[in-house]
């Protein structure tokens, strides 16, 4: 069993992925869905605030901290090689950092950056909203997924 430094290091990995899977869940369950409800003008000038607010520190440290964990426990766990959670921990650790961290580098910030170009009163404007919409969140039901995953191994990998 998993005990000490490392002990803690994988729970505190667990409760960092689980904390960014509910912030991804509640978004694609019912953030999106309401601000897909707005009139265009209104839900991208909505988007583009919460985008601002986001980069605060209390989300990054919780989204930034996950990943940094991750990082951490996959090297150690590299270094180490314990004979109980291995798989676990390696596992988790990619999800979260290539399903989580990735997919917001590669696919949720190029969106968020175009949405901030486009005019919200013109046409093009309400037509990429749709777009956005629709995009933005199947890549963050994949957020969601991954990091819930995450946690799930994390948990695996202490029992």
């Amino acid at each position: 069993m998993i005990d000490g430094p490392y002990f803690v290091l994988t729970v505190l990995g667990a409760l960092a992925c689980g904390l960014a899977a509910g912030v991804f869940a509640a978004f694609s369950t019912f953030v999106m869905r309401g601000l897909a409800a707005l009139p265009p003008a209104q839900g991208i000038a909505a988007m583009n605030r919460i985008n601002v607010a986001a980069v605060a520190p209390a989300f990054m440290a919780v989204f930034l901290g996950a990943t940094g964990l991750c990082a951490v426990l996959a090297v150690v766990t590299f270094v180490l090689w314990p004979d109980e959670g291995t798989v676990e921990l390696l596992l988790g650790s990619a999800l979260y950092v290539v399903g989580s961290f990735g997919v917001t580098v590669v696919a949720n910030v190029p969106r968020n950056d175009a949405l901030a170009k486009v005019d919200p009163d013109s046409a093009e404007g309400a037509a990429y909203w749709r777009t956005y919409v629709r995009e933005w969140t199947l890549w963050n039901h994949v957020r969601t997924g991954a990091s819930l995953a995450a946690t799930a191994t994390f948990i695996l990998a202490l029992t």
